[in-house]
């Protein structure tokens, strides 16, 4: 900063005190003492300005609102939460999931859930982060002869579509294999196009974390049972939400029923999601997907979606614990109806959207000189108020200037 002083001031200070006389001594005593309260009183108001403690709110862009923006309800708790206005409905009674959510698909809102972050074996709902994964690097039209070695290693008591060594497919056909029939063998045979097993669990754990599902590691690429492999509620309906954005997934998961290839013939297949087909349950009007499994340690899980009325929910089920092997699509559809009917009569208790990243602040090009900003929370200083507090401090310096003055004026005149 650059502090100016009268020409007058300056002759005096270059100028020899003795050849100046004991008034323009005093003169050049008041001139500095002028100079050093001006610059005492800026740096005071610089300091009070950018201390932590006295600093004033601050913009929408700055670390503290910035971080409290991406704040949303917690949906780690335990037990049902849901935030229902005066006349919503109440939350069914009669699903006994250990875990569940219901929300809108399109906007992300969570309507209501419980448990909805419990870490649980996904079985072969975990496909729909497989395809999320392996869907965009392989084209549907492309044919591949399977060899013996892309089928070992197919865990016991699978669920199989009948892929066979030396058949010819096309990546359509098997994909149609991993949504309607759950066939691991198809998944095997689709992982080793896209790099192999492990390679593929990788990219799936990455996919995973890029879509803010944070609950969720994969193993066995099929939802096979294997140690460590867990999902939850939240991270499902993060996939399924995905999924139907995407119009291939989209198309797969609606999907009732197909054809398979069988060298020169085919033969029929069918949906396992029994609310798309109505096999053993009613079908649910408007399902649209997603995805079922089951193994003996997972139990029964679900994600569903379905559009009613211009509206699309999505929700998830996992081991339900009463009602045989079906209540898993009964207790999907107490939570698809209830969703309907509390759409607009309940606030959302939560998000599958991530939070984004707080925006770095853009420099301007013209500037000068660009201060850089480490990672550590950086206190900004509000630069009206300084500019207000250091005009304030100067007009205060040239008060005490003028006292200075006239005092000293008095005294030679005495």
């Amino acid at each position: 900063m650059t502090i100016g002083f009268s020409s007058r001031a300056a002759r005096a200070a270059r100028a020899p005190r003795a050849a100046l006389g004991p008034r323009a001594g005093r003169a050049t005593r008041a001139a500095r003492l002028t100079v050093c309260c001006t610059a005492v009183c800026a740096l005071g108001a610089l300091a009070v300005v950018t201390d932590p403690d006295t600093a004033g709110p601050r913009s929408a862009t700055g670390t503290r609102d910035a971080k409290a923006a991406q704040e949303t309800p917690s949906l780690y708790g335990h037990g049902t939460q849901v935030r229902r206005r005066a006349g919503a409905p109440e939350v069914p009674q009669d699903v006994s999931a250990v875990s569940w959510l219901v929300a809108d698909a399109d906007s992300g809102a969570v309507l209501a859930a419980h448990d909805a972050h419990r870490r649980l074996p996904p079985a072969s709902t975990l496909k729909t982060l497989f395809a999320l994964t392996v869907l965009p690097a392989l084209p549907a039209g492309l044919r591949h002869t399977v060899k013996g070695e892309e089928l070992a290693g197919i865990g016991a008591g699978s669920s199989l579509v009948g892929v066979k060594e030396n058949r010819t497919y096309t990546v359509a056909d098997l994909w149609r294999g991993v949504f309607l029939s759950s066939g691991n063998d198809a998944v095997r045979v689709l992982a080793h196009l896209n790099g192999g097993w492990k390679a593929t669990a990788e990219e799936m754990r990455a996919k995973a974390r890029a879509l803010g599902a944070r609950d969720t590691h994969v193993v066995s690429p099929d939802g096979y049972d294997a140690p460590g492999q867990v999902s939850s509620a939240y991270d499902l309906a993060v996939f399924g939400r995905a999924g139907l954005r995407n119009a291939e997934f989209a198309g797969y998961c609606a999907t009732a029923t197909a054809k398979f290839p069988a060298g020169g013939w085919s033969y029929g297949i069918q949906n396992t999601n029994r609310l798309l087909t109505g096999v053993g349950v009613a079908r649910y009007p408007g399902l649209i997907g997603v995805k079922n499994g089951y193994t003996t340690n997972a139990g029964n899980t679900l994600i569903a979606a379905a559009k009613r009325g211009g509206r699309t929910l999505v929700v998830t089920v996992m081991r339900p614990e009463s009602g045989g092997g079906l209540a898993v699509y009964e207790e999907a559809r107490s939570l698809l109806d209830w969703g309907f009917e509390a759409a607009g009569r309940v606030d959302a208790v939560g998000s599958l959207v991530p939070p984004r990243p707080a925006a770095a602040p853009q420099a301007d090009p013209g500037s000068l000189p660009t201060v850089r900003a480490e990672a550590a929370e950086v206190n900004v200083p509000d630069w009206p108020v300084v500019g207000a507090i250091t005009g304030a401090a100067g007009v205060g310096a040239a008060a005490m200037a003028l006292a200075l003055r006239l005092r000293f004026g008095r005294s030679a005149r005495d």
